[in-house]
């Protein structure tokens, strides 16, 4: 007799919705063990995803990208959801040497890589350091930054990050929701912000090492040495849509494509959009006439 069977206050309403899941495993890194979720077949693409979330912001866009014939990674940045944390406040340069080792541990000679926000500068320093073991790369939400502007975010990280009170109370807890939800826009769903702040506390190393690092990193220098073909994805309503702007100026020879709409986590918001405009980068042929600003 199962457990519904023998306990009458159980539910048996049937079968809950399964939703698409890649398969999940690990590889050995520069750092330990680095998790992955993985679909399996078709053009490999890495997925770097932003700070401080995990491999599951791309929870909506594994199957639409599965289905367009990409073989959807995403990977975990170390020390943030099932990957061992480095042991010491890393870099974006730590972070970006662990891509090699997960393109070996699945037996995958080149990828395309993409990176969102904080994981597009992963992405950005990964393909600098790989050559020709990165085929293309998309960039979802650059943050050319000067050093004054990323001098000014660090401070930011230290007073509100770094140095944040954990309340007895839980009221971080709160405050956390409550900052993603007016992050996210119109329509946010509660259950999906509460994934979002459930995975900023969930690493093993501090939530704040994301930003951390982004900050610290010059983004535009590392644009400026970019060979690959790549895009720059980014949304209207995004807060770095004008970030994503100066760094079209900069780059003016990169595909570039703007979503209408949205906010930081068009991810979520627009999977099958947000799917379609990076599938069609990844297999459209050099000769094509490139999307450059109006």
């Amino acid at each position: 007799m199962t457990y519904a069977e023998n306990n009458p206050l159980a539910l048996r309403s049937g079968a809950l919705e399964t939703p698409f899941v890649p398969r999940r495993g690990y590889v050995d890194g520069p750092h330990g063990q680095l998790h992955y979720r993985d679909t399996g077949a078709g053009i490999p693409l890495v997925l770097c995803h932003q700070a401080p979330q995990t491999s599951r912001q791309f929870t909506n866009v594994y199957e639409p990208l599965h289905r367009r014939g990409i073989r959807a990674i995403g990977v975990d940045m170390p020390g943030y959801g099932e990957s061992d944390p480095t042991g010491f406040v890393p870099a974006v340069e730590d972070w970006a040497e662990s891509i090699p080792d997960l393109l070996d541990g699945l037996g995958i000679a080149s990828a395309h890589l993409l990176g969102h926000h904080t994981g597009g500068l992963v992405a950005t320093e990964a393909a600098l350091r790989m050559g020709p073991r990165v085929e293309k790369l998309v960039i979802n939400g650059p943050i050319p930054m000067s050093e004054e502007a990323r001098r000014e975010a660090l401070e930011w990280v230290r007073s509100k990050e770094i140095e944040l009170p954990f309340d007895r109370e839980g009221r971080h807890i709160q405050d956390a929701f409550d900052i993603r939800l007016a992050m996210y826009g119109d329509d946010a769903d509660p259950q999906t912000i509460t994934r979002y702040t459930v995975e900023r506390f969930q690493g093993y190393a501090p939530f704040w090492i994301g930003h951390h690092a982004a900050f610290l990193y010059d983004h535009a220098a590392a644009i400026a040495r970019v060979t690959h073909p790549t895009l720059i994805l980014t949304n209207t309503g995004d807060q770095v849509y004008e970030s994503a702007l100066e760094a079209a100026r900069l780059r003016p020879d990169f595909d570039f494509v703007a979503l209408e709409g949205g906010g930081i986590d068009i991810v979520d918001q627009q999977p099958e959009n947000w799917a379609e405009a990076v599938a069609a980068f990844l297999k459209r042929q050099a000769a094509r006439a490139r999307t450059r600003l109006p």
